[in-house]
């Protein structure tokens, strides 16, 4: 059974609604800080500002690039990478190409990945590839995993949360097969309770994206202390 401090150092706390304030990033980031989570998952403009409230924390700062369509192109996803290591960010989550990738255009997909994760490491922050699993086949979230096993991105990840799936135990149990020991893999989106989460750490997810993480604590709390 994973221990309640390694259980909360890998989640992502997360706040990307279009609406959300600057007292709801401040909580957020208070959040993240009390209870211990890996990373607080923002889109990139907040960067700054959570970076700010977090600059005396070992909460990490996560932008959202190309997020959630992944419909920018490759040169503008790098500049948001870099614009946002500017403004403080430790992690980067950036969604492919996704219609590219469904037109069989892996060579794309593998410039995008390759250009992100040099621009991530030339910044010394991680990489996470957004597969967003709900709209490919098995086939073409291995074509991404075979990609991701050679380019080495930090992780492969299921879901950006706002398509029409989340993520699911047999999608993180298949990306952990093809990517191995190569690559990390976070599950992110639908998870809202302790059952799911360990779950998906068990199908092989090292990192976990959900606005459910105090939920999820909690309830490890009540069950287990």
């Amino acid at each position: 059974m994973i221990e309640l401090k390694a259980l909360a150092n890998q989640i992502d706390h997360t706040l990307l609604r279009a609406d959300a304030t600057e007292n709801e990033f401040r909580q957020l980031c208070q959040e993240a800080d009390d209870y211990g989570f890996k990373m607080v998952a923002i889109n990139s403009f907040p960067v700054k500002q959570c970076r700010e409230f977090l600059q005396d924390s070992p909460v990490h700062v996560g932008a959202a690039i190309g997020f959630p369509l992944g419909q920018t192109t490759i040169a503008t996803k790098v500049f948001e990478v870099q614009d946002a290591i500017k403004n403080g960010a430790d992690e980067i989550d950036y969604v492919i190409n996704i219609g590219k990738l469904k037109a069989g255009d892996s060579e794309y997909i593998k410039e995008e990945m390759t250009a992100i994760v040099k621009a991530s490491r030339e910044g010394g922050i991680l990489s996470k590839v957004i597969l967003e699993n709900c709209y490919l086949t098995d086939k073409e979230k291995v074509i991404v995993c075979e990609i991701a096993r050679a380019v080495k991105p930090d992780f492969v990840k299921t879901s950006t949360g706002f398509g029409t799936g989340g993520a699911t135990l047999a999608d993180v149990a298949l990306m952990k097969k093809v990517v191995g020991e190569e690559v990390k893999v976070k599950a992110a989106g639908g998870i809202r309770d302790l059952t799911t989460a360990l779950a998906m750490i068990e199908a092989g997810a090292q990192r976990l994206g959900t606005s459910s993480g105090i939920k999820i604590i909690e309830e490890y709390k009540e069950r287990f202390a």
